[in-house]
């Protein structure tokens, strides 16, 4: 029957009851933990780190750190806060840092702190100052270990900007080493930019910070190379930083956990806090990885990328229902688990729920490195749905990979990424795991893997502190508890004291704690050891306690240490037997000696140890009973090691008469011989334990017993028991004989060392010594080293060893003899050289030899024997085994030491001594013997200090190093090595040694000192042993004066600096020298023009000739004239190559011919004119009727084609090539240096061709930006003029000193703005924020002026750099916006063109926009279509439309644009470079031309042969091939003279009276102002196009706005707010005048700067009109049109009011858009620099900027001495620095941009 409610309820109670039960059984608290130390701290605490060397402790706290010994006492404070801040200014450390809001005091919390050992830093960063990081002294936090950053040195923003500057913000990161072993910093931190939350609201419209933090970045760590400190790892540095995009920041709120390095991979752990909230069920956490440069690398020429091996994956803990979606804490751990044949590497991580649930899960790191291997491998293949590419970050380039071909990944591009992997990926799927243990609070985890047990510490929020001892499946085996200080909450890292894990240290809020994680003591016995389930515990058996395994000393002994996974049957024990024994009547009565009694161990102990299961001792008893009162005596057995009892038993004696009754069961029924035999069966300490020897192992019986009712008497009989093993060790005979001295009876029986009673064959003769080594193998005749030798059976005592080398004998050294293993002995003295066998003799009868021979030698000799008495001398002494022996040294009248240096002996002689005479002997001392005639000894004589008399000259110029004669008086100059001055000096002859002289920085007079030999000259007093100078000898000084003037001067003699030079001729220069106070011979003067040497001829000391009678090595271009004198060398001028008289000869003649002609022609035109004029009268009263006609055929026929046009364009635009877009870089060059452009177009006239399947190609145009020519010799001025640059102050100073001077003309600045922008092109937010600044000076200027004309022009550098600007910033939204309706529109102008008749030599067609390029006649044009076939073009015939008035040159650039229209433009050939052939029927084949035979005469003008001309039919087949050589007869038709050649009309409108009824035969002459119509068809035409491109133009895709756009107009109304600008045209204008003006103008009449294409001139007109229109749009005048306005102007008239209201729309929408942060457009320009990186020669530009800085240096260096600024940053003298560097050694490399 079913239980009653009352059963029930005593159920559950029991239950419950039970369950309380078993929970208080499993959970221990505070057994297994106990805080060791604590440390308290006043402020709340952030961070701590742990040195593993000196074990300090390092923690960080707020406004504190303290630096804590081993037992957290304090050695060190020092405070960090409050400081003065304000987190929208920059950090004070920047030098050019303002801040206009107000400061106040601000906590610092501590945001990152770690270690470097190997540079003895120690890294704190704080929340103050943006994240500022400093470098502490690891022996003391409280002193910087390096100042940064340096005084005056170059520092950006980012340098500063390192941790995040918000309390609650995350900071994490660590150091690691690169494989060249540089320090570098991974540092991850939370944005705390405008827009987050963390960023303090203000009414600013840009975050004053400058620089976005990236959230992850590799910085430089290396303190040897400060100026690079804290800057990113590599160039360009956005490749080694990771930026999440400003416009998806709100959907990646990224919370960094902790960085951690494995294997060669660092990896982070991140929380995205962006989703928090929205779905619980879905996990929020990361687990992103980066490969570390730390092994070897993988390319020599760049380092590994953070961007190329970036990769991350979710990490989820729990079941969809229950899932844990934010990580906490993570620690990674090597454990066994599962089975595994050792430990694996895992993942632990604390992941919470809302509400404060919490849960432990682990993963593989095994699974994680394969997922990522897979990942990057389907992302090769293209898209899937496992991997997508982050498009969130700067570097990433959409959501989808790409498919990279047949591309089979190696392993490392699988780990790390490659070149073509290089975007940031994310695993789609996350990485699930299971829940080990779930409970409330989690905070923070520590995994430790103790002997193959996995424990797991878990901190708690209510201050608590878990260990979890997990089972091999991870499961929950036991758990403990710590109740810690304060219940406060435990932060979320805890770690492991680095030399000792048997401490843990963690952190709570005011507390650092040491935590012992066991408590091993408490337990006192064996079982309740090893059963307490402590990993950490074991039970020390030969030390009879409970404790962690290195606590246990003797643990080294094989398994003396019990863990708990052996088990408590391990555990040793002892069983008795028999366990009870009866007193036996028949004992001997006469043994009464207790004391006499022992326990002979009978087995071999070994043996039984390592292969038995059980030890059994057989002691016999040799005692018996003395108090017969007792019924029965218990004696307590025990073995003992080291007086510790190591296992313990009982047995007992009992008298069999007496009790019967107590114990019935014993039997009594045994006899007892003489003496009572008692075994004691003891288990091991361990099956495989050898007995410790030779500590003494003790076995202990004691005795008590049971009194009977009448009497108690306690009787004890002890026994004790050394117990050793013969056979422990690799012993050999001779050990074994040798442990007789120690009184064990060992003996050598069978090749084994065994027990004397065991063995019954004895063996007494050893086997002969066996010798393995000897060392050293030579030594001294004299003897006296020391021999060692190593071997086996060497004797068992050092009196029976005899030692010799052959006839030599070696005493042996008692005290370094090692029995049977090693002997030392000090070999005897041969005298002469010999070698032999080393030969070892035992007891006389057994004799080792070695193989190894030991040689008495010592062969040397001395090379030099001479030197001064003041020493110095460098001994070399030669020879063969100078290594001899076991100690050197070189000795000097066997009183001096000499230095001994290597193998080969060298030595400097030491100063002569006094008393001493001059020949002094030298002798080698080998292992402290005296100096015998054995020794190798030498005889050197002491000479004659050499004495100084005089020096010439003793001037010398500053920067010139001139030979000094040195007048020297001694015997011997070899004797000698060269003299220094301080720089090396070369001996001429016994009495002369030639100097060169340093240079100096100024005139001045200097001291000359000479050292010889390295020691310093002294003249009279230069022999230290007290020699003076003879009587007789003048005294000489002991220093010279040395005099510096001033550098000499050059120049030619009418100081001109260009000389014209003809080739062949000779060359004659008179150069003119200032005065000189040196007295220069002429062979130290050099004059070379250009690589070629001048020969020198002197009329005087102010001047001589160069003269050069041959031909120059250059016949054209400059060459310079450069005077060398020493190391000095200067230019002086440039000599100038060719003729130009003739050239100019000829010029003139020319202009003569052609201003006679123009006057011949004006007379002529003067008089036709006049007579026309009245003609023309009586002419047009007859032409009116036919006039009105012809106006009704036009208007019907222009109507027809306005409706028509747009269907027939259409068809014809059907192309299916791409837009030919340049690349970047050329449309940077064309747009900064248009004069270039031009040039090229110049040089396309004479193209180079290629070879190419398709035809033949034009080669693509270099510009000397592009290219790299600068010197080697350069690049270090180069380098310190460009870090100049790179300095705000200076820059802006340089460029307000040139556009001061008056000769710095328009293009000079804007020359000078286009290099600027190339050489700061990879730091384009730097280069932003000078062109703000001088933009400021610009707007200062213009608003106390007129404002609204600022940038109207380009007359400043600022203003080219803003055109600069805006190209660069435009580029990308010019592409990919405009690009494709501005293409369509230059499309339909070339169609529309075409479609009608137009004059091949004046370029005026039917149809146009332009009126100056209007064909204003009627002729009548039919179209038709031939097939063309292009040979080896292989490609099939095409249909082209023509012309019948299309000239050949017209037919063949129409049938070039139908073969080549797939091909950018500059891949076609010219139409000068084909022929075109027909193919008539029936008959021969024609080559067709403009001119030949069969030309037509009109009007005295050739004319041009058209299709007409060759009556070619519709439909007729042509052929077209590549000319096989050049010819260059016509040349460009549009080049022909107009007065020879005509096409469709003349160039001039009047008709003579001789071809008045020729033209009316043909085409009838009206008003021409008749055919302005066209330009309304054509305009109609073209109306679509136009629209579409003004649409792109003055729209806002909302995919890509114009992000540069927008900051530049921010700006704009930010300044007009400042200077209380409120008229809203003004600003207006600024906004038209910096971008349609200066930007979209210069774009669309220059198409060429964009695209690949052909822009002919009439293009070029049609594209100003549409320009005009452009510009009217932007103007805020109302245009005033009538009769007499330009048509160019009245064409869009209407239209005009449409595009005006477009403007204003898109300013309006420009400035409702969301303001643009500083950090968004760093963000922009950085991602723009980094895209278009190494495009440009950098050096180049920064040279190019050079030369204006050397031609206005004088005005520079002033500019510079008056700014403060630059004198406290001393700027002038860097500046000049730079000129000492560069000067006089530019050379051009190419024409000037």
């Amino acid at each position: 029957m079913p239980p009653s409610p009352a059963d029930r309820r005593s159920l559950r109670l029991l239950a419950a009851a039970l369950a309380v039960f078993l929970t208080a059984l499993q959970v221990r608290t505070a057994g297994a933990l106990q805080i060791q130390q604590a440390f308290a701290s006043p402020s709340r605490t952030n961070n701590f780190v742990v040195d593993a060397v000196s074990r300090r402790v390092y923690l960080a706290a707020v406004n504190n750190l303290y630096q804590l010994n081993a037992t957290l006492a304090k050695e060190v404070e020092t405070h960090t806060g409050p400081v003065l801040d304000n987190p929208l200014c920059h950090a004070p450390q920047l030098p050019q840092a303002t801040c206009e809001h107000q400061k106040t005091l601000t906590d610092n919390h501590n945001k990152l702190l770690a270690l470097d050992r190997a540079q003895g830093v120690l890294l704190a960063c704080g929340s103050v100052f943006q994240g500022f990081c400093e470098l502490r002294a690891m022996e003391d936090a409280s002193r910087l270990a390096v100042k940064f950053p340096q005084d005056g040195a170059t520092v950006f923003p980012s340098m500063l900007n390192i941790a995040a500057n918000h309390e609650n913000a995350s900071t994490v990161g660590l150091v690691f080493r690169s494989h060249g072993g540089a320090a570098r910093l991974l540092v991850a931190a939370t944005y705390t930019g405008m827009g987050s939350d963390y960023f303090p609201k203000n009414h600013s419209k840009e975050d004053l910070r400058f620089e976005n933090t990236p959230e992850i970045a590799i910085r430089s760590l290396d303190t040897a190379d400060l100026a690079r400190l804290f800057t990113y790892d590599i160039n360009p540095s956005e490749d080694n930083v990771f930026k999440i995009k400003q416009e998806v920041k709100q959907k990646n709120k990224l919370s960094f956990v902790r960085a951690f390095v494995h294997k060669s991979y660092s990896y982070i752990a991140i929380n995205n806090d962006a989703n928090a909230g929205v779905k619980e069920s879905q996990p929020n956490s990361i687990l992103a990885r980066i490969c570390l440069d730390t092994d070897a690398p993988r390319r020599s020429a760049e380092s590994r990328k953070l961007t190329e091996s970036y990769i991350q994956m979710g990490l989820q803990c729990g079941s969809s229902g229950n899932i844990y979606n934010r990580l906490l804490s993570i620690y990674p751990a090597d454990i066994s688990s599962g089975g595994a044949a050792g430990a694996e590497p895992h993942l632990f991580g604390v992941f919470a729920q809302a509400g404060g649930r919490a849960a432990v899960c682990a993963f593989r790191v095994l699974e994680v490195e394969e997922r990522i291997r897979q990942g990057r491998r389907n992302c090769s293949s293209g898209p899937n749905s496992d991997v997508q590419v982050l498009d969130s970050v700067i570097q990433g380039s959409g959501a989808e990979c790409e498919h990279k071909g047949a591309i089979k990944l190696q392993e490392e591009q699988l780990n790390c990424g490659a070149a073509h992997l290089q975007h940031p990926l994310a695993l789609r799927r996350p990485l699930r795991a299971r829940p080990i243990y779930e409970a409330p609070g989690l905070t923070s985890i520590a995994v430790d893997n103790v002997h193959n047990h996995t424990v797991v510490f878990l901190g708690t929020s209510r201050g608590r502190l878990r260990k979890l001892s997990l089972l091999a499946d991870l499961s929950v085996a036991n758990q403990w508890s710590l109740k810690l200080a304060a219940n406060e909450p435990v932060h979320h890292i805890m770690t492991f004291d680095p030399s000792d894990h048997n401490y843990l240290y963690l952190m709570t809020t005011h507390h650092l704690l040491q935590v012992q994680v066991s408590a091993c003591r408490e337990c006192s016995s064996c079982s309740e050891c090893v059963s307490a389930g402590d990993a950490y515990c074991g039970w020390c058996t030969l030390e009879g306690r409970c404790s962690v395994q290195k606590d246990c000393s003797s643990r080294t002994v094989g398994r003396s240490w019990i863990s708990t996974g052996d088990g408590v049957q391990q555990c040793p024990s002892m069983t008795i037997t028999p366990s009870e024994i009866s007193r036996s009547a028949h004992m001997r009565p006469e043994t009464h000696n207790v004391q006499s009694s022992s326990c002979i161990l009978l087995e071999d102990t070994e043996t039984l140890l390592n292969f038995q299961p059980r030890i059994c001792l057989v002691c016999y008893m040799l005692c018996r009973m003395i108090c017969l009162c007792l019924d029965h005596v218990t004696i307590s057995v025990a073995i003992r090691v080291n007086n510790v009892s190591v296992v313990s038993g009982n047995f007992t004696i009992y008298e069999c008469e007496r009790t019967g009754q107590i114990h019935f069961k014993t039997a009594c029924s045994v006899l007892m011989r003489s003496c009572a035999c008692v075994a004691a069966c003891v288990s091991p300490v361990h099956p495989q334990t050898a007995l410790p020897d030779p500590d003494r192992v003790t076995a202990v019986l004691q005795t008590s017993g049971r009194a009977s009712e009448d009497r108690c008497v306690m009787c004890v009989c002890v026994c004790a028991v050394e117990v050793y093993s013969c056979g422990v060790g690799d012993s050999d005979c001779s050990q074994c004989w040798g442990r007789q001295a120690q009184g064990h009876m060992c003996v050598w029986c069978e090749n084994s060392c065994q027990q004397q009673e065991q063995c019954h064959a004895i063996t007494t003769h050893c086997p002969d010594p066996h010798i393995q080594k000897v060392e050293p193998l030579s030594g001294p005749l004299t003897g006296g080293t020391l021999l060692t030798v190593q071997g086996r059976n060497l004797g068992h005592s050092a009196a029976q060893l005899n030692v010799s080398i052959g006839r030599v004998p070696c005493s042996v050294l008692p005290q370094y003899y090692t029995v049977s293993l090693r002997l030392v002995c000090e070999t005897g003295a041969p005298w002469e050289e010999m070698s032999n066998h080393v030969t070892v003799s035992v007891a006389g009868n057994a004799v080792g030899i070695s193989k190894d021979i030991f040689s008495f030698v010592v062969r040397a000799r001395l090379l030099f024997s001479q030197g001064p008495l003041a020493g110095g001398t460098r001994l070399t002494i030669q020879g063969q085994f100078l290594d001899a022996g076991s100690t050197v040294n070189v000795k000097i009248n066997q009183t001096q030491n000499c230095t001994i240096f290597i193998k080969v002996i060298k030595c400097v002689m030491p100063p002569a001594e006094a008393a001493v005479a001059e020949n002094v002997s030298v002798c080698v001392v080998y292992d402290g013997r005296p100096c015998l005639s054995a020794s190798p000894s030498f005889t050197f004589t002491y000479e004659k200090n050499p004495t100084i008399s005089h020096i010439r000259p003793n001037k010398s110029f500053l920067r010139i190093e001139i030979k000094v004669l040195v007048c020297v008086m001694f015997q011997s100059v070899r004797s000698f090595i060269p003299m220094s001055f301080p720089q090396s000096c070369s001996c001429v002859s016994s009495t002369l040694i030639v100097c060169q002289s340093p240079a100096a920085n100024q005139s001045q007079q200097a001291t000359a000192h000479f050292y010889l030999n390295e020691v310093l000259y002294r003249g009279e007093d230069a022999s230290p042993s007290g020699r003076g100078p003879d009587e007789d000898e003048e005294p000489h000084a002991d220093a010279f004066h040395f005099d510096y003037v001033e550098d000499p001067q050059f120049y030619t003699a009418n100081k001109e600096k260009l000389i014209k030079h003809h080739p062949g001729e000779p060359l004659i220069l008179i150069i003119n020298k200032g005065p000189s106070e040196l007295d220069l011979t002429l062979q130290e003067y050099s004059v070379t023009i250009g690589s070629d040497l001048c020969d020198i001829t002197f009329h005087n000391e102010q001047l001589f000739h160069c003269t050069i009678n041959r031909s120059l090595s250059a016949s054209t271009g400059e060459l310079p004239v450069t005077v060398r004198v020493g190391h000095f060398q200067k230019v002086i001028a440039m000599v100038q190559m060719g003729g130009g008289s003739e050239l100019a000869i000829i010029v003139s003649i020319v202009v003569c011919c052609v201003l006679l002609l123009l006057c011949t022609v004006a007379l002529v035109v003067y008089c036709t004119k006049s007579r026309r004029a009245e003609r023309y009268w009586q002419k047009t009263l007859l032409q009116m009727e036919e006039m009105e006609s012809q106006i009704r055929d036009e208007i019907r026929k222009g109507f027809a084609e306005l409706q028509t046009d747009m269907t027939d364009l259409t068809k014809e635009l059907s192309r299916t090539q791409g837009i030919p877009f340049l690349e970047y870089k050329q449309f940077v060059t064309r747009t900064f240096f248009p004069k270039m452009c031009s040039d090229y177009e110049r040089r396309l006239v004479q193209p180079l061709y290629e070879n190419d399947p398709l035809g033949p190609r034009a080669l693509s145009e270099t510009h000397p930006l592009l290219q790299d020519c600068v010197r080697p010799n350069l690049e270090e001025g180069i380098t310190l003029f460009s870090t100049l640059l790179n300095n705000k102050h200076f820059l802006v100073t340089f460029v307000h000193a040139l556009e001061q001077q008056k000769d710095f003309a328009v293009r000079d600045r804007c020359n000078l703005a286009s290099l600027l922008t190339i050489a700061l092109h990879g730091k384009l937010e730097y280069y932003t924020s000078i062109m703000k600044d001088l933009l400021v000076d610009l707007i200062d200027a213009s608003a106390s002026k007129n404002p609204k004309l600022m940038l109207r022009r380009t007359e400043s550098v600022v203003e080219k750099m803003l055109t600069n600007w805006m190209s660069i910033c435009m580029y990308s939204y010019l592409k990919e916006t405009v690009g494709e309706p501005f293409f369509l529109l230059l499309c339909a102008i070339k169609q529309q063109i075409n479609k009608g008749s137009t004059d091949a030599i004046t370029g005026k067609a039917r149809y146009t926009l332009n009126e100056e390029w209007l064909l204003r006649e009627n002729i009548e044009a039919k179209p038709q279509n031939i097939n063309v076939s292009f040979q080896g073009f292989g490609m099939d015939s095409v249909s082209v439309r023509v012309m019948n008035t299309d000239t050949i040159g017209q037919v063949k650039e129409k049938i070039l644009e139908a073969f080549y229209k797939n091909l950018p433009f500059s891949q076609w050939p010219r139409e000068e470079d084909v022929d075109l052939e027909w193919f008539p029927e029936g008959r021969s084949s024609r080559i067709l031309q403009d001119l030949d035979d069969t030309s037509v005469m009109e009007d005295g003008r050739k004319k041009l042969n058209t299709v007409f001309h060759y009556q070619i039919p519709d439909g007729a087949s042509l052929a077209m091939s590549m000319k096989d050589k050049r010819e260059n007869t016509l040349g460009r038709v549009k080049d022909l003279d107009t007065d020879k050649y005509v096409h469709l009309v003349l160039p001039h409108d009047e008709l003579t009276e001789s071809r008045k009824s020729h033209r009316h035969s043909h085409r009838k002459k009206v008003l021409p102002e008749i055919y302005l119509t066209r330009l309304l068809s054509t305009k109609g035409t073209l109306q679509k196009f136009l629209d579409d491109l003004f649409q792109a133009i003055l729209s806002i895709p909302p995919e890509k706005p114009p992000l540069a756009v927008k900051y530049f107009f921010d700006f704009l109304e930010e300044q007009a707010d400042k200077r209380g600008i409120t008229d809203p045209d003004t600003l207006h204008i600024w906004k038209t005048n910096s971008l349609p003006l200066r930007f979209w103008v210069n774009i669309l009449k220059n198409p060429q700067f964009v695209f690949d294409i052909d822009k002919t001139d009439h293009m070029d007109a049609c594209l100003s009109v549409i320009a005009q229109a452009f510009i009217d749009a932007c103007s805020l005048s109302d245009l005033q049109l009538g009769k007499d306005s330009p048509t160019n102007k009245l064409l869009y008239a209407k239209e005009i009011p449409e595009y005006k209201k477009r403007v204003q729309c898109y300013y309006k929408q420009i400035l409702e858009m969301a303001p643009l942060s500083e950090q968004e457009m760093n963000a922009h320009l950085a991602e723009e620099s980094r895209r278009y990186r190494n495009e440009f020669n950098t050096n180049l530009a920064v040279m190019e900027v050079y030369k204006y800085a050397k031609k206005y240096r004088n005005q520079v260096v002033s500019a510079l001495d008056s700014s403060p600024t630059a004198r406290r940053t001393q700027l002038q003298q860097k500046f000049e620095q730079v000129i000492a560097l560069m000067e006089d050694n530019i050379y051009e490399c190419s024409s000037e941009a």
